[in-house]
Formats: C-alpha cells, sequence, structure tokens
C-alpha cells in the first residue's frame, strides 16, 4: 500500500489512487444500473459495494460520487464518466469537496503508518458530517473504504446513521469480505457485487489500456491475479511478476530451500526499497501455496500441511498489521511456513 497520508491507503503498488482513475473496466451492467436508478429519483440512502479486491470496488464508489456531487457526465468513459477537468473532479482528486467524507483507516503519524482499523472516532464524523448544509448540488456522499476495517464500536457508531438516512445523503461502503459485517449493517444497504471478468478479457485489458505490451506478461499477470483488472496491473507496473516467479520458484524448491533463498526474497519485500511490494508479495505467496496444495491434492498426496501453511500465513499477515510486526521479521516468518509445510508434507 501507498504510506503517503496524502494520497490514500487503498491505491495498490504502482497504480492511481481510485478518486484520481477515471476509466472502470467489466462493469458497465452494474453502471447502467446506478445511472436508471439516480435518473429515476430513487437512489437509495446506502449501498454495499462488494467483491474480490483489485475489482475495482473502490473505482465505482469515487465514479458514484463524482457524479451525485454535480459533475457531469462524460461517456467517453462509461456510463458513470465524468471529465477529469471538471471542478468537482477537481475538488475530490484536491480531497477539497466539503460536501465527501471519507472513511478509512487513520494515519499514524508515530509510526509513519495506516492503522490496522477503523476506529469509533473516525465513524462518528459521520453523524456531523451530515448534519452539515451542503454545497450547491443539494448532496453530500460518505465513502467507507473498507467497512471490513471497522471495530465493533465504529460499525455501531454508522449503525445509527444508516438507521436514519439524511436527506439528500448518500453512504457508499467498500467491502471484500461482506459476510463479516454485522447483519444489521448489510440488511441496510442496497448490495452491488463486483463480478471478476475472465483471465483472457483482463489480459487483452493490460495490453490494450493499460500499457502493457508483451502478452505473455498480460496473461501471467492475469493468472496471477485471477482475472482481478487492479490487482493484475498492479503486478505489471510493481515488478509482481517477476516476484510472483521468485515465489513459485522457492515454493517448488520446498524443504530444499536455502536460508540464502529466503533472506534474498524477504529484502526485496522490506526497507525502503521494497516496502510498498508488500501486498503484491504476500498475494503472490498465497496464491503459490493454494497452488501447491491443489497439485498435492490432486496427486493424491498429503496436502494438510500447505492447507495450514496458507492458514498461517492469514493470520500473520492480519496480526503484522493489527501488532505492527517488525516487516523484515513477518517475511522471514512468511516464507518459513513453505519450507515447515514441505517438511511435513513428507512426514
Amino acid at each position: 500500500m501507498n504510506t503517503d497520508p496524502d494520497i490514500a491507503s487503498d491505491s495498490e503498488p504502482g497504480c492511481l489512487p481510485p478518486r484520481e482513475r477515471y476509466d472502470l473496466f467489466a462493469h458497465e451492467d452494474i453502471e447502467q444500473e446506478i445511472v436508471t436508478t439516480w435518473e429515476s429519483g430513487r437512489l437509495h440512502h446506502a449501498w454495499l459495494i462488494c467483491g474480490p479486491r483489485g475489482v475495482g470496488k473502490a473505482s465505482l464508489a469515487w465514479r458514484i460520487a463524482r457524479r451525485v456531487l454535480g459533475a457531469a457526465p462524460f461517456p467517453d468513459y462509461g456510463p458513470l464518466g465524468a471529465d477529469p477537468a471538471d471542478p468537482v473532479c477537481r475538488q475530490l482528486e484536491a480531497q477539497a469537496c466539503p460536501d465527501l467524507l471519507l472513511l478509512r483507516r487513520p494515519w499514524d503519524e508515530k509510526r509513519k503508518r495506516w492503522r490496522a482499523e477503523i476506529t469509533v472516532d473516525e465513524a462518528r464524523r459521520a453523524p456531523a458530517f451530515f448534519e452539515k448544509s451542503a454545497g450547491a448540488g443539494g448532496w453530500r456522499v460518505c465513502l467507507v473504504d473498507s467497512a471490513d476495517d471497522m471495530n465493533t464500536n465504529a460499525a455501531n457508531a454508522l449503525l445509527k446513521t444508516l438507521e436514519e438516512p439524511p436527506q439528500r445523503g448518500l453512504l457508499i461502503l467498500i467491502s471484500h469480505a461482506p459476510g463479516r459485517l454485522p447483519a444489521t449493517i448489510r440488511s441496510r444497504c442496497r448490495r452491488l457485487d463486483l463480478r471478476l471478468p475472465s483471465v483472457e478479457a483482463t489480459a487483452s485489458w493490460l495490453q490494450s489500456n493499460a500499457g502493457l505490451s508483451d502478452a505473455s506478461a498480460a496473461r501471467q499477470a492475469a493468472e496471477l491475479s485471477g482475472g482481478a483488472p487492479g490487482r493484475a496491473l498492479a503486478l505489471s507496473v510493481s515488478g509482481g511478476v517477476e516476484l510472483a516467479d521468485r515465489i513459485d520458484s522457492l515454493v517448488d524448491k520446498g524443504r530444499s530451500a536455502s536460508e540464502k533463498d529466503i533472506r534474498q526474497l524477504a529484502d526485496m519485500v522490506t526497507g525502503k526499497t521494497g516496502a510498498e511490494k508488500g501486498p503484491v508479495f504476500y498475494g503472490a505467496l498465497r496464491s503459490a501455496i493454494q497452488r501447491r496444495s491443489r497439485a498435492i491434492a490432486l496427486e493424491g498426496g498429503n496436502s494438510e500441511p500447505w492447507i495450514e501453511a496458507w492458514r498461517s500465513l492469514n493470520r500473520l499477515v492480519r496480526d503484522s498489521d493489527g501488532l505492527y510486526l517488525d516487516p523484515k521479521q513477518t517475511a522471514l516468518a512468511a516464507l518459513s511456513l513453505v519450507t515447515q509445510a514441505a517438511r511435513a508434507e513428507l512426514a
């Protein structure tokens, strides 16, 4: 993740923050549904945008916000398109629009990193925001990115606003795992599920719209991302494809992977030069472990150690965010799960 508090906590390595991105791939049907609802005057007061990471949820949320806050339609960028030169768009990019509230994990100035969750103090900003008078467009928008990051108290604080929707007020919640949200939150939102495009479609998009000329590299990035356009683009522009190759090689070596192999890989994704590759690294490691587990299961082998390695990796990444663990030690611990699983597989 980008660690500049003036940019965003939601942008993939090497990619534009969603508030600066004006195109959206593969979701024209969803966009048209929103446009139809908006034009009919029956826009629901709260929307829950769901889907895998990198599918375009945040980009869609900002597209909705631009139009609701008064940006003129710009069909060249799709049904919810807006002109980047529009005054509303410029205000939003500069985070200077008084009619938009972005709730996200707060920036920890002392540790120079994003906090692990959206706190109750952040969520309590929503009621005060909606009590203010709106600007010329008459609407106010609160965007929660992501709702999954809210702790219990924050979710309860936001629920009060959902229960008493403000006039000409819109809440947009983004969720990677909606099943983990309280039922009381989900029940008060209209849900939009964004589906992953095919690997083939994403690879073609990378070549035609993202400037990736190498067809083989585009295909590999699309496969590694499971078809998620945002993740595929991040892999392409941040050296993630090469990093994923290194991870695959280490997983293939299994218990024969040397300490030197592990340390070199950990060095690549930590420190000043590699910090932004962290999300790509852990995503690629998860995928490599999953592929290894499936391959062993199909061969009739013992895949349980690899399944447990995948579970342990998820816990490690979560704890790393919440407990501010040392990035280098976390990467080393993550890679050691590979050799541990390989040894247990043959035990």
